[in-house]
């Protein structure tokens, strides 16, 4: 298969701080992902005052403060998320950012982007599908929380407003995401209704579920990561830490060479193998020449480079054109 594209989601665990943020930069970069990604908004285009937090929400940060309020302290600046932008491209990473309201899409536009991540959340907002349809630029949808028709409807509205290139994300929306609400065979099923390539946003805890979904075809991962756990945020504590990001990542390389092609042939590295571990056709005890091979006088043994025992019925009856000493090769 071809590389899969990891993308480390940094999201707000820098705690709306630009330090955090680019310290962040260095550990994906370390990590070796091919994209970091932060998350844009304007917190009172976002949320109203009324919106209440989810509830790993209320249990990973303050339950009486409000959803605005919370997002309040985890915002960046445009001029910080410029910031961020130029240091992604001075430490060799790429960088995205998901906004989710329509300011933040015309700001993240001027940044040039390679592809827009779309969130969850935002399948179902016409407007917000629109405008960023609108730019032509590729586009990565999370589909947590829908079904087919509700994705398929949202792929319509892209493909409708000049987004030619798709690809659709399965995904949980729960943090952590219990195992058995995975259901990665979800993936499949989005690429043959679909039409379009697939891969999996992960929200369960541990590294399993998205190596898991790169084995079964996922050719992008997204994941969320951490400095550390035990920081306040309510993203934290279903992140992974920075050596469990490196760990995620190095299995995800060998299993996307792992995966290979499909076509069953012996490979390069085995071929030298089929001489010592298959079978030929051999004297079971001294033969004379003359004499008739059966099932008393041959047997199959190591090596293999000799007549294949597959022809084994062919070389019964026949007779041996010369003396054969015990365990050597059967010709005729």
């Amino acid at each position: 298969m071809s590389k899969v594209l990891i993308i480390a989601e940094a999201g707000v665990n820098h705690n709306g701080e630009i330090a955090i943020a680019k310290k962040m930069v260095d550990v994906a970069k370390d990590a070796g992902v091919d994209y970091i990604k932060f998350q844009t908004f304007v917190p009172e285009k976002l949320v109203s005052c009324y919106a209440e937090k989810a509830e790993y929400q209320k249990k990973t940060t303050d339950a009486a403060e409000s959803q605005l309020d919370m997002l309040r302290k985890l915002s960046l600046s445009e001029n910080e998320f410029v910031s961020l932008r130029g240091y992604c491209e001075e430490v060799g990473i790429g960088f995205i950012s998901t906004p989710f309201d329509l300011e933040s899409i015309d700001f993240l536009e001027k940044l040039n982007m390679d592809f827009w991540k779309i969130p969850s959340g935002e399948i179902t907002n016409l407007p917000y599908l629109e405008k960023i349809a609108k730019t032509g630029r590729k586009v990565i949808l999370s589909t947590g929380m829908s079904d087919i028709q509700e994705i398929k409807e949202a792929v319509k509205v892209l493909e409708g407003n000049g987004t030619t290139e798709i690809v659709l994300l399965h995904c949980n929306t729960q943090y952590p995401t219990p195992y058995e609400d995975v259901n990665l065979s979800a993936m499949r099923t989005i690429a043959k209704e679909t039409g379009k390539e697939v891969g999996y946003s992960d929200h369960t805890q541990g590294i399993e579920v998205p190596i898991a979904a790169v084995a079964m075809g996922a050719t992008v991962i997204e994941k969320h990561f951490t400095l550390d756990k035990t920081m306040d945020g309510p993203d934290h504590k279903a992140s992974l830490e920075p050596d469990e990001l490196t760990q995620m990542v190095s299995a995800i390389r060998h299993i996307e060479k792992a995966v290979g092609t499909g076509k069953k042939e012996p490979t390069a590295s085995e071929k030298g193998n089929k001489a010592i571990a298959r079978k030929s056709i051999v004297a079971a005890c001294k033969i004379t020449k003359g004499e008739v091979f059966s099932e008393s006088n041959i047997t199959t043994k190591r090596p293999g480079n000799g007549i294949s025992p597959m022809k084994w019925h062919e070389v019964l009856g026949k007779t041996a054109p010369k003396d054969f000493d015990e365990d050597e090769l059967i010709e005729l």
